[in-house]
């Protein structure tokens, strides 16, 4: 089949958007292949649909373990094999899924990064059948990303294992440093790249200064009707948030990766049905949800660098329609960004009383501990310890950047089933237990494969389409799976650590001084670049944007608020004089409709002219009749 065909028959679409087709092309080639598109571009489409053209499987390297399991489970939905290796996994499960790889039981492979560098891996991967090997979040692999992890750079040992298998780099935000870089450490030979304009003319940018956010937001969400996402920066904050905006009569719920999974779900789902307008979360909402109709973003507080402030208000208007992304901010604000980087990289002092601190809490000895993982629950560490959640995160961050560990604060694994019964099995169910019977038909209506390995299962959406109460349908799995008829593995959400190499007595902890100090230099200076973008008196804020990511080309928006108020200043006072003398000469010729005045009084902007009519209708010059003609007074 061809690419257009694939994508009618999995994706139900008859065209490609812009640059996918360029990009799959490219692929199809053999042709390494850097892809920088913006939120929302339809990342994911550039790497599945080449790969369904091609014999044998596609391995796609992503750090976003929630995501990997929504996308596996969306191609398990439209009869494509694919399964997630991550680190929630035993021993035996990693090595039993790269057994079936290599028989062909699966077209796509998702993986951790931290599982390229296991020997479980590295002892398959000569005989997986690999035909791509797609990196998602490509700016990890780059020691000037804004989130650089050292396990990205096990991709270059797998190029020396596959150096025929071609290679697509995915991101959102590079710089043009940070660009160079990805095809400098995955070793592409004679890349393409494709790099969309930044260019987002329905997306309206401003920043406030404002002493009260809750109040300002109140005052936008009144004015911008439509869902809308709230970014905030602590958990506690979003309830808060949340709770006043319902005081309000606004429908809102909160949203932080400290709820259960199946909470989170319930409160994602009924957002993007429009039953929740307002979300009001932290930045662990947002990544992979595809809602197009965002008519609004909220930073209730600065991020800390552009490429997280461009992506989360890059969720805005994806219909191509008028959308708004606002930042508010205190000067207290301005001043906690300058002065944190010297939190976000702690001094190795602390590093290593976290790091002694932690292996106590876990009590791994010494010399122990490596390709090993751990449950760990932060807030009982916190409190054991008496130590401070920045120090604790921050520490782990340096500590995993450093390539001691790896820390996921939020490990979600969903339920999986495998059915295990033959025809006669099966047979002997329907008379002996027909209310299990009607469950097992579910299970084998709804998930294609599940003889051959095991398939994500929600229990929720099993209850629902059995009519059934959840907690009865999860005991009738259990009980299917002691008939020895399934194996059923319930869902395991946990925070966990995962350690890269041995424990080490704390004076013996080793981080590269140099990497760590020309990472927090570059920290400082993305610092400084959120800073400067708060602060900016003109210019356009989305040129700032696009010009900070490479696209030199990229035009004045025209609808940020400071092209608004460059406009207006722009017509004070002379230009405003003639463009009311001109009004009022063509009114005293007789009354004229709002879009007929708008005619005459060409080439002025509609939405210049808009405001205009407001403020001389404000002076008292020009009124309105009953007959919605507007006429001098």
């Amino acid at each position: 089949m061809t690419p257009i065909d694939i994508l009618r028959k999995y994706w139900g679409y008859d065209s490609f958007r812009p640059m996918q087709e360029d990009i799959i092309r490219s692929v199809l080639t053999g042709t390494d292949t850097l892809a920088v598109l913006p939120t929302g571009g339809g990342k994911s489409v550039c790497f599945q649909v080449p790969a369904l053209s091609r014999e044998g499987a596609c391995l796609v390297v992503t750090p976003l373990i929630a995501l990997m399991q929504d996308q596996v489970q969306q191609l398990q939905a439209r009869g494509i094999p694919a399964v997630a290796l991550h680190s929630g996994l035993s021993f035996g499960e990693v090595r039993d899924i790269l057994r079936d790889t290599v028989r062909g039981s699966y077209r796509f492979l998702y993986v951790s990064p931290e599982r390229l560098g296991t020997t479980v891996f590295s002892e398959a991967l000569p005989w997986l059948p690999l035909s791509l090997v797609a990196v998602d979040e490509a700016h990890c692999i780059s020691q000037w990303g804004y989130d650089f992890r050292p396990s990205y750079l096990e991709i270059a040992r797998l190029r020396e294992a596959k150096p025929k298998v071609p290679v697509l780099a995915l991101t959102a935000s590079a710089t043009p440093e940070v660009q160079k870089d990805i095809m400098t450490q995955l070793r592409m030979k004679e890349p393409a790249l494709f790099r969309q304009s930044f260019e987002r003319p329905n997306l309206s940018y401003s920043v406030f200064r404002v002493d009260a956010r809750v109040t300002r937001l109140k005052e936008i969400l009144r004015k911008v009707p439509g869902s809308a996402i709230v970014y905030c920066k602590t958990r506690k904050r979003t309830t808060e948030i949340a709770g006043l905006l319902q005081d309000e009569g606004i429908p809102a719920s909160s949203y932080h990766a400290g709820l259960p999974a199946e909470e989170r779900k319930d409160r994602q789902d009924a957002w993007i049905r429009n039953q929740i307008r307002v979300m009001v979360c932290t930045n662990a909402f947002g990544m992979g949800i595809d809602k197009p109709d965002v008519r609004l973003v909220v930073h209730t507080t600065p991020p800390d660098c552009l490429e997280n402030y461009y992506q989360e208000a890059g969720r805005a208007g994806r219909d191509g329609k008028k959308a708004y992304a606002v930042l508010l901010y205190h000067q207290a604000d301005l001043d906690d960004l300058i002065a944190y980087p010297d939190i976000r990289f702690p001094s190795m002092h602390i590093i290593r009383t976290v790091y002694q601190a932690m292996v106590n809490y876990l009590q791994l000895p010494v010399g122990l501990g490596q390709d090993t993982s751990y449950a760990f629950d932060v807030q009982d560490f916190i409190r054991k310890f008496r130590l401070s959640m920045p120090e604790v995160l921050n520490s782990l961050q340096a500590l995993q950047q450093g390539g001691v560990l790896t820390f996921h604060e939020q490990l979600f694994i969903p339920s999986t089933v495998q059915v295990l019964s033959g025809r006669d099995d099966l047979e002997a169910l329907a008379d002996m237990h027909p209310d299990l019977d009607a469950l097992m038909k579910i299970l084998l209506r709804t998930h294609g494969g599940i003889f051959d390995h095991p398939a994500s299962v929600s229990e929720k959406n099993l209850a629902w389409l059995a009519k059934s109460d959840p907690q009865v349908l999860v005991k009738n799995l259990v009980r299917l799976a002691k008939m020895g008829l399934i194996e059923y593995k319930p869902r395991k959400e946990t925070p966990y650590i995962r350690f890269l190499q041995n424990r080490v007595g704390a004076p013996d902890l080793y981080i590269d001084p140099k990497a760590y100090k020309a990472r927090k230099e570059i920290f400082v200076r993305r610092v400084e670049t959120m800073t400067r973008y708060i602060q900016l008196q003109e210019g356009c804020r989305a040129a700032f944007i696009g010009r900070y990511f490479g696209d030199e080309d990229i035009r004045d928006c025209g609808v940020c608020d400071l092209c608004l108020n460059r406009r207006k200043q722009g017509l004070q006072p002379k230009g405003y004089q003639e463009l009311e003398t001109r009004a009022r000469e063509i009114l005293s010729r007789g009354p004229l409709t709002a879009g007929e005045l708008l005619k005459k009084m060409q080439p002025v902007k509609s939405e210049l002219f808009w405001e205009l009519v407001s403020d001389w209708s404000a002076e008292r010059w020009i009124i309105t009749g009953r007959d919605g003609r507007i006429r001098l007074k």
